[in-house]
């Protein structure tokens, strides 16, 4: 009984801190330039939560017009 209630614990530590770090790592910006390898980004209030040096993931839109090449 014991141990089932400390597994059941454990599981439900380990749900609620993977969604708070999905919730906190999320964040919604406006590209404003881009210069070669270099992008600016306008994040608004969120910008607070971003330092110099973190590693951001961007999603980006698919072109729908682009045309399917063929053999």
């Amino acid at each position: 009984m014991k141990k089932n209630l400390i597994a059941l614990i454990m599981a439900i530590m380990f749900l609620v801190g993977t969604v708070v770090t999905g919730i906190a790592a999320s964040s919604k910006c406006e590209v404003k330039s881009v210069d070669g390898t270099t992008v600016v980004l306008d994040c608004g209030g969120q910008a607070e939560k971003i330092k110099v040096g973190d590693k951001v993931k961007i999603k980006v839109k698919k072109n729908k017009s682009q045309a399917i090449e063929g053999c």
